[in-house]
């Protein structure tokens, strides 16, 4: 559906304070498995934060703010994943020698 990116993952928290929370735990869950965002936006705010991982691109949004932008609108031709089909995905599916975010 795009040349950037494989995956989407759209989310939202009921405050600022809950955004920050939630891509924390996001960053954490990844770092565990030696993942690195290649880049992040919008915490200083946390009215929108993205957190860019190459092939998964992650939204974790205000309610109000997700309301207001309504991406999901931009990708209604996408095929949607339900969360517990993914619940145990490993979210190193690069092998290490290939991807540099990956430590060693």
């Amino acid at each position: 559906m795009t040349i950037f990116t494989d995956y989407f993952v759209i989310c939202s928290g009921e405050s600022t304070t809950q955004v920050k929370a939630i891509a924390e735990h996001i960053e954490s869950e990844f770092a565990k498995q030696a993942v690195k965002p290649l880049s992040t936006e919008g915490v200083r705010y946390a009215h929108w934060i993205l957190l860019d991982y190459g092939d998964v691109i992650v939204h974790v949004f205000e309610e109000e703010t997700r309301a207001y932008y309504e991406l999901e609108k931009l990708w209604l031709d996408a095929p949607k994943i339900p969360p517990e089909e993914n619940d145990r995905a490993d979210v190193r599916n690069v092998p290490p020698e290939t991807d540099e975010r990956l430590s060693p």
